[in-house]
């Protein structure tokens, strides 16, 4: 017996990727994003494993389309850029998609889920939304924001996880998160060794009172979906780890999507650079995915959720 697993909102494949090295079988991604499903497509696609264009938006019939796979998890992570982080803009139509990714798992009933989002999101009413119809449906609930720098990833990217199972307590897989944590931040250098040729490098700050120059002994900050050469002329800011001379270069898209912990290559497929840079903007990083999914496999497993042995390779 496998466990099977169909990803919801699957953009370039991130999550998807994580789940597979954990032992789930994926048997399809979903999403209307055609650029995106080229990458996912050349990279998982497989008489076992569908890559599906659709508006997952339309309730009824995602319904009726999961319902096809009997899954035993569903997965995703619905669109957050309606989740600000002041709280200035309203909750819109993408934060809507949240409640009706709820909607979907309680209509399909899968034995468990995963929803992922952006921390800031669990102070939202539409989160909040999806929380009471997924504990309406039966779920035990476990919620926390992981620090993926403590899950496999030279990044501080801090992403909320929702994980549900049915007929569970509340918490049920918090200890086994909690527990798994790396002692201290993977560093860049962790990650990559001197295989860069850096020791610092480029980030483009978001405004002229943010640093843009960062060490290799730290963690990357959080991979954004746009990425500028060191500008001629930068001044140095009071945080920056370097002068900004010959010897500090921004990072390049490769080496970005392997900071998300992508496999490289992954991305070598025809698509516009913009596209691209936003899909590893938005990915869960795959060490990340597969962190939460490993936990979550060794538990239903090992709680009789599922009649299967783990295999050898696979344990975390």
């Amino acid at each position: 017996m496998s466990l099977k697993a169909i990803d919801l909102f699957c953009g370039c494949g991130g999550l998807s990727t994580g789940l597979a090295a954990a032992g789930f079988e994926v048997v399809a991604g979903i999403d209307s994003w055609p650029d995106a499903l080229k990458v996912y497509r050349a990279n998982h696609e497989s008489p076992d494993h569908h890559v599906i264009q659709h508006d997952l938006s339309d309730e009824a019939s995602s319904i009726e389309l999961i319902k096809t796979y009997s899954p035993f998890l569903i997965t995703g992570g619905p669109p957050c850029q309606d989740f600000s982080n002041a709280g200035q803009r309203k909750e819109g139509d993408r934060a809507d998609l949240t409640v009706k990714y709820a909607n979907i798992v309680s209509a399909v009933r899968p034995t468990a889920f995963i929803m992922e989002n952006v921390s800031r999101a669990q102070h939202a009413e539409a989160f909040a939304m999806a929380r009471n119809i997924l504990r309406d449906a039966g779920y035990g609930l476990t919620m926390l924001v992981l620090n993926a720098s403590l899950c496999g990833v030279p990044q501080l990217r801090k992403r909320l996880f929702l994980i549900g199972l049915q007929n569970s307590a509340d918490d049920f897989l918090l200890e086994a998160l909690q527990s798994g944590f790396a002692q201290k931040p993977m560093t860049m250098r962790d990650y990559f060794g001197d295989s860069l040729g850096l020791d610092h490098y480029y980030r483009h700050p978001r405004s002229y009172s943010r640093r843009g120059i960062y060490s290799m002994d730290e963690p990357s900050s959080t991979v954004r979906g746009s990425n500028r050469p060191i500008p001629p002329g930068y001044k140095k800011h009071d945080n920056d780890t370097h002068e900004p001379d010959a010897s500090v270069r921004a990072l390049t898209f490769e080496e970005r999507a392997r900071v998300q912990t992508f496999p490289a290559g992954y991305f070598d497929v025809p698509c516009s650079k913009a596209a691209k840079e936003q899909m590893i903007g938005n990915a869960v990083p795959v060490e990340l995915g597969k962190y939460v999914a490993t936990r979550l496999y060794d538990y239903v497993v090992s709680n009789g959720y599922a009649a299967i042995k783990k295999p050898e390779a696979i344990a975390a």
